[in-house]
């Protein structure tokens, strides 16, 4: 679909109705002919992007959400041995 849109005076434009309204945050690329294209984009923590380097850790996650049953469980909720649940907080 082509619509044409006009820019105001501070050069702004309004898209309105176009594009997916899940979108809100666009990579613009200005073309040589002075064709301007919008990408969908995310942000995302230096964390994640690290994560997303190592496509084994993704794997072993999206393996543990699909079955949570096989996850490990955190050390963090564990009861540290010879404690109770109420004595390790």
């Amino acid at each position: 679909m082509t619509q044409l849109v006009e820019l105001d005076a501070r050069r702004r434009v309004a898209l309105g109705r176009l594009g997916n309204p899940e979108h809100s945050r666009y990579l613009v690329t200005e073309h040589p002919d002075g064709t301007l294209m919008f990408t969908p984009a995310v942000v995302m923590s230096a964390h994640e992007a690290a994560l997303l380097r190592h496509p084994e850790l993704v794997a072993q996650i999206e393996a543990d959400q699909a079955d949570p049953s096989q996850a490990a469980p955190s050390a963090a909720r564990r009861p540290r041995t010879g404690q109770s649940p109420a004595s390790s907080a």
